[in-house]
């Protein structure tokens, strides 16, 4: 029977030879970023939310910063002005959401249908947002694809998804990484995807077994004691049984915690395995029982510390994300950034007019 890790490698993208691979690298710490984090926080909860804006963009700077392939960092140009107007937006919307549900219930209904609506517009416009202010020695990203494209994949799908009991949902998922990949650029250079559904098929298969599996195991433990408990009807007054239903749904979410990160590993390696940029490919070798150990550490350390951890967490799974990935140059890079600076004049003149509105998805 294979390990996890080897059912990760059946995913990959068959490797191909190439000239010097450049490994992505995260020079960042977690005391560095914690410095930032608390600041941020403070400011944020003195300001009532306003200085989010500014903590969203000194939060996204310094993993940009920190992100480096082949000995240069990448940028990020989003502004605090554009990134708050965007959040009142939100704000806007859900509040008049609110607002209906307490006029009447159809008022909500109909408030809810009309967020629903816009919700694959929001999407499109912050991967347009967020690609068009990162760049890279210079060179601008950029995402297009069509309002369009986006409802069929963010809100046709999904309905069609449900109508089917989710036997969509790995066609879905397949359609939406195809969607943000295909239509993501460098420069004028753009991305291309390679996976079918049918691997996004094969994950959420190994998955659902694995769910079920040990769904069962938990079942077959606590299933005579909790009939026991129900027939007697003294979890109410027995702290004994309350600590075993305790204990029981810890289990149950402990179980589904793990899963996530062999989801979450076996797509990663899936989807950037198969992603190109011209002759130029990208390898992803995410470990599972690395990542959840990760993981489960970094869970440990939120409770004990009372969430001071966080931003050690969060760069502990950062750096190992970002190192695992690594750029398979089927050329000279210097040739693809010259091709991109070449492109990019042409179009990068006003797009952060275009762009200079964040919906803070």
């Amino acid at each position: 029977m294979m390990n996890p890790d080897e059912l990760l490698a059946a995913t990959e993208f068959p490797a191909a030879p190439t000239l010097a691979t450049q490994r992505f690298k995260f020079t960042g710490s977690g005391s560095e970023y914690f410095r930032i984090w608390i600041v941020n926080l403070f400011l944020t909860v003195v300001t009532l939310g306003i200085y989010s804006a500014w903590a969203k963009v000194r939060r996204t700077r310094y993993f940009y910063d920190n992100t480096v392939l082949a000995g240069s960092s990448f940028d990020y140009h989003g502004t605090p002005a554009s990134i708050l107007r965007g959040r009142i937006v939100a704000l806007l919307f859900f509040g008049a959401y609110t607002i209906a549900g307490m006029v009447s219930e159809v008022a909500g209904g109909i408030a809810l249908l009309v967020l629903g609506l816009l919700f694959p517009w929001l999407i499109w416009k912050s991967l347009q947002f967020k690609l068009g202010n990162s760049s890279y020695r210079g060179i601008r990203f950029g995402f297009g694809g069509t309002a369009r494209k986006a409802y069929f994949v963010y809100l046709l799908l999904p309905i069609l998804s449900g109508l089917t009991l989710y036997l969509l949902a790995p066609l879905t998922h397949q359609r939406i990484k195809k969607f943000q990949h295909e239509h993501s650029r460098f420069g004028g250079n753009a991305f291309s995807f390679h996976a079918g559904a049918g691997g996004f098929y094969k994950i959420y298969l190994i998955v659902f077994v694995l769910a079920f599996c040990g769904m069962f195991a938990i079942g077959m433990v606590f299933g005579a004691p909790l009939a026991a408990i129900a027939r007697t009807r003294a979890a109410s007054v027995n702290p004994a049984t309350l600590g075993l239903i305790a204990i029981f749904v810890l289990t149950l979410y402990a179980w589904v915690f793990l899963l996530l990160p062999l989801l979450h590993t076996m797509v990663q390696n899936l989807v950037w395995n198969n992603t190109r940029l011209g002759k130029h490919r990208f390898a992803s070798n995410i470990g599972m029982r690395r990542m959840a150990w990760i993981t489960a550490t970094n869970l440990l350390g939120i409770v004990l510390t009372l969430g001071l951890f966080i931003p050690f967490a969060q760069v502990r799974a950062m750096k190992y994300r970002i190192e695992s990935l690594t750029l398979l140059p089927g050329g000279s890079l210097d040739d693809v950034i010259a091709a991109a600076h070449e492109n990019a004049s042409a179009t990068g003149e006003g797009v952060a007019d275009l762009l200079d509105f964040d919906l803070s998805l």
